[in-house]
């Protein structure tokens, strides 16, 4: 996720740039945001040519991320091929249950194209979810901990097999205290709702002390393995030309389940565990 003050948020440093760089982004959010007020088929992005007076069937959020991404000055750090990925699912769907890992300058986009849908961010940093929500508090957004570091991402996953909690047959994520890897103590939201979207572009995964991906990575892998509801559970995690977010991709989302990869962003689909096809073995989640 974007922070203008801790990540790599693109700002443009010439006039023409920055114009061209907007032009763009708006066109794309505004006609995105438009189709996903009509609920459309989606199609491809020369088919959005909607007249402005169209603005007034778009929901009161979608209105808002229009205007904020036309007069804005930095851009979200996907690319446009990159957020189509997701935008198409998100379109597909329909209504969803969206769990995004990060929030920054992007996430007013991400909520406005799931308008009736239950959109929310899950961030490390108090003072940053602080900082957004002054300017967006509408947006669902709350602070979680994380109990790893960066620096141990090739110990835990050395040795997560040796604890009982983390193993695959086994692995749960409220109260589990015992495994490193599982996010124990997130709002009762979280566990209850099952998500059928969820992105991970945080928390921070760039220096030795930050913590790196690897609890989300295992903890949206459970998430989908626990789904009792009909459907998949389409992931989507970014920065995947990482060593971190590669290597566990690989460990526990599972390469047999990537549909998509455009960019630095790999798309999975995953089945919830309902038989032994599906369920990985005894040692691994693939």
């Amino acid at each position: 996720m974007m922070r203008a003050h801790k990540r790599g948020t693109n700002y443009l440093g010439t006039d023409r740039t920055r114009l061209l760089a907007l032009g763009t982004l708006f066109g794309f959010v505004a006609g995105a945001l438009l189709m996903s007020a009509f609920r459309g088929s989606v199609g491809r992005w020369s088919s959005y040519r909607y007249s402005f007076s169209s603005v007034s069937t778009a929901t009161p959020i979608q209105l808002k991320a229009i205007l904020h991404y036309a007069t804005s000055k930095v851009v979200p750090q996907q690319s446009l091929k990159e957020v189509t990925e997701s935008y198409n699912v998100l379109q597909t769907l329909g209504s969803c249950n969206f769990l995004v890992f990060g929030l920054g300058h992007d996430s007013l986009m991400w909520a406005a194209l799931n308008p009736n849908g239950t959109t929310l961010f899950l961030e490390e940093s108090p003072e940053w979810v602080t900082s957004v929500l002054k300017g967006a508090p509408f947006l669902n957004a709350i602070t979680v901990s994380y109990k790893t570091r960066l620096r141990e991402a090739d110990k835990l996953l050395e040795t997560y097999r040796e604890e009982p909690d983390c193993r695959p047959e086994r692995a749960f994520l409220k109260g589990n205290r015992h495994c490193k890897l599982a996010l124990d103590n997130l709002p009762e939201e979280v566990y209850e709702r099952e998500w059928d979207v969820i992105m991970i572009d945080a928390p921070r995964g760039y220096s030795p002390e930050h913590p790196g991906r690897m609890a989300a990575i295992f903890s949206a892998a459970v998430m989908t393995r626990e789904r009792k509801g009909v459907g998949n559970t389409h992931i989507f995690l970014h920065d995947v030309d990482r060593k971190v977010e590669e290597t566990f991709a690989k460990e526990f989302l599972c390469m047999k389940y990537k549909v998509g990869s455009v960019g630095r962003l790999w798309h999975f689909e995953i089945p919830p565990v309902t038989n032994h096809n599906n369920a990985g073995s005894i040692n691994n989640f693939c």
